[in-house]
């Protein structure tokens, strides 16, 4: 089990599960005005909290016309129906008509989300929910709480939570939650009308509507087993007046727990290991595609032919990606290329019927086929109106980034096929002064992974400012079809440190585990990071412009941010966002004071980059960010000073999210 850093993560108040329970139970979401009142419950039959009820069709009836939207995505019925019911809207009522077999002494709850509302406006009921009972009995415990996306802590909208009182490992794999429920917009839920007991809390992207996890699907787990519980409180609410007062009312309502449970879901970024595609899309080059990226290659064997039994690696040179799916075998032999059918013999790992990777092998044909002959005569036309001379072809070989360069980074290059040699004496650098071009030592021009046969880097340590001018003579480079470049000639100037912007995050809250911080974007995508030492990251040769920064925990060191495992009982890495933007500037020296702990953990991600935000509804206005009437308190700005104080911003009361039993979980 993965060792874990805070006993809590906060979650606001307004989570928490308070309130008088009932059967049948409608909610409206808090905010701006509403124009028109949603719909109002007014009867059923069965009646909400029946019991001893033997009828599969349950009719429910408003004040006004209604209608329903996405029942077969919002409606969400426990125990879990095999077989869909049916779902509509006649007038001012909703028919739930069930197809299973009831089953005895069973509660059962049907939960619409925000699927109902009135014909003419449109306007929602948001959390409506009716429950009635087989038996003598109808049960009404709840468990809630909240999940986010781990790695980037996003709401999970309408993500499938559910409970199993079977405690075994397998249960989640093999058999249907027993109560289930989905998350609302903010990644909240309450799992309703639970017998007293023990359960295990899962939630599931369930694309296949099987209600368990298979191992492609996104899951989140819990990571001790949960007793709901229920007691009697006093709680207090303020009325106001048609004449604006307002006074204080208390009255007994039931709380329900746990109602601070977060679950952080992942991927386990599983795919069954197959061939998906094979092709020979030119004369000298064949591409295998994989299913699943792999640390083996395949093996590749010639059939027939002069070249049988050859290994194809032997008369090719390999460019793979990274994960070694994707692979390109650049054919070097020209009797070999010569061939229009080439049958090959390739051995590779799949995924067996066992769920396990074992070795398989397929003889596959690699057809080419030669340009119509209509293709043909338009060449040789061009050529001949070219006076029959023919086109020299040359090798192409290009620097990226254009006219600027990183000041700490190396020259990029890419070549359209593999290169097989590179003459360092044909590789020129010249530094301008004043008028003059000054020849100095040139970057000797590598190709950084031998698996990637097209990439070229040469590393070099740049005069600030400087302006430089890269030659290459004609011949230096040569690829594995006898191809060499035009003369290359690129200019390009050298940036300052004054153009770039440097950030130091003092951090809090980390309790000496291992991180990393990463710099991200307005899309929200990773920039530049760095690792925490002691508690301080500093990411330095940042361009200019709007950034926010994201901190995970890296308990094995390898700067890489590690999903979790069902199987294996992990939770993924832990994720913390940065509540503001950080505005940089050029030759700027910005300093933020950064406590991890200080926000609720839903409350942490900065709107400008969240994505799965709430729709407002009628009458209501969109999401908004109170404003800063200064850029933040953990901020320091370019030529301030920092006494390290900070002031406790955290208004969300004492509510707290629970994440299992270890003490140590975020």
């Amino acid at each position: 089990m993965r060792r874990f850093l805070n006993p809590m993560r906060l979650l606001p108040g307004a989570v928490l599960a308070l309130g008088l329970w009932s059967c049948a139970s409608m909610g409206r979401p808090e905010g701006g005005p509403r124009d028109v009142d949603p719909p109002l419950f007014v009867r059923s039959t069965p009646s909400p909290g029946q019991l001893n009820v033997d009828r599969n069709k349950i009719t429910i009836e408003f004040d006004e016309n209604v209608q329903i939207k996405d029942a077969m995505s919002k409606v969400v019925i426990s125990p879990a129906q095999n077989i869909m019911p049916q779902i509509s809207a006649m007038g001012r009522r909703v028919v739930v008509e069930l197809r299973d077999t009831m089953k005895p002494n069973t509660t059962y709850s049907i939960e619409f989300s925000d699927a109902i509302s009135d014909l003419n406006e449109g306007n929602e009921i948001d959390g409506f929910s009716f429950a009635f009972s087989t038996g003598d009995v109808i049960d009404s415990l709840q468990i809630s709480g909240m999940v986010l996306e781990a790695s980037t802590l996003e709401p999970a909208q309408g993500m499938l939570v559910g409970v199993y009182s079977n405690l075994s490992d397998t249960a989640i794999t093999t058999l249907p939650m027993e109560r289930i429920t989905k998350t609302n917009q903010l990644g909240q839920f309450t799992v309703r009308n639970l017998a007293p007991g023990t359960y295990r809390i899962f939630a599931v992207n369930d694309q296949n509507r099987d209600y368990h996890w298979d191992r492609s699907e996104d899951v989140a787990f819990y990571d001790v087993t949960v007793t709901p519980t229920s007691s009697r409180v006093m709680h207090t609410d303020t009325l106001e007046a048609s004449d604006g007062t307002d006074s204080i009312v208390e009255h007994e309502v039931t709380r329900f727990g746990p109602n601070d449970v977060l679950l952080t879901w992942f991927n386990e970024n599983y795919k069954a290991q197959y061939l998906s595609k094979y092709e020979r899309p030119e004369r000298h080059r064949i591409v295998l595609n994989m299913g699943a990226p792999s640390d083996t290659l395949p093996e590749l064997t010639i059939v027939g032919g002069p070249f049988a039994g050859r290994e194809l690696r032997s008369l090719s040179r390999l460019n793979a990606s990274a994960t070694l799916d994707t692979l390109e075998y650049w054919l070097t032999d020209t009797a070999l290329i010569a061939l229009d059918s080439l049958e090959i013999a390739t051995r590779y790992l799949r995924t067996d019927t066992l769920d396990e990777l074992s070795w398989t092998t397929d003889t596959l044909r690699f057809n080419f086929r030669s340009p119509k002959k209509k293709e043909e005569k338009k060449k040789k036309k061009k050529d001949e109106e070219a006076d029959s001379v023919p086109a020299i072809e040359f090798l192409q070989f290009m620097k990226t980034g254009g006219n600027s360069q990183e000041l700490n980074r190396p020259l990029v290059f890419t070549a359209q096929q593999p290169i097989l040699d590179i003459d360092q004496r044909g590789v020129h650098l010249e530094v301008l002064d004043d008028t003059l071009w000054i020849p100095v030592e040139p970057p000797v021009i590598a190709r950084p992974d031998t698996m990637r046969q097209l990439l070229f880097t040469g590393e070099y340590e740049w005069e600030p400012g400087a302006k430089y001018r890269l030659t290459i003579d004609s011949l230096a480079i040569t690829n594995i079809y006898g191809l060499w470049n035009k003369p290359i000639v690129q200019e390009f100037l050298v940036k300052k440190p004054s153009d770039y912007s440097t950030v130091k995050f003092n951090i809090t809250g980390l309790d000496s585990i291992p991180a990393m911080v990463e710099l991200l974007n307005t899309s929200d995508k990773p920039v530049a990071s760095a690792p925490v030492n002691g508690n301080t990251a500093e990411l330095r040769f940042i361009n200019p412009g709007t950034y926010y920064a994201r901190l995970y925990t890296d308990a094995n060191g390898n700067g890489i941010y590690d999903t979790g495992s069902l199987l294996d009982s992990v939770q993924p890495e832990a994720t913390y966002y940065y509540n503001k933007k950080i505005p940089l500037k050029k030759n700027w020296d910005a300093v933020v004071n950064w406590d991890v702990n200080e926000l609720p953990v839903d409350r942490q991600k900065p709107l400008e980059i969240k994505k799965n935000k709430p729709k407002p509804k009628a009458g209501e206005l969109p999401e908004q960010r109170e404003e800063d009437e200064e850029q933040d308190e953990g901020y320091i700005a370019p030529g301030t000073l920092n006494d390290g104080t900070r002031t406790n911003r955290n208004s969300m009361g004492n509510g707290r999210l629970r994440t299992g039993g270890n003490p140590m979980r975020l």
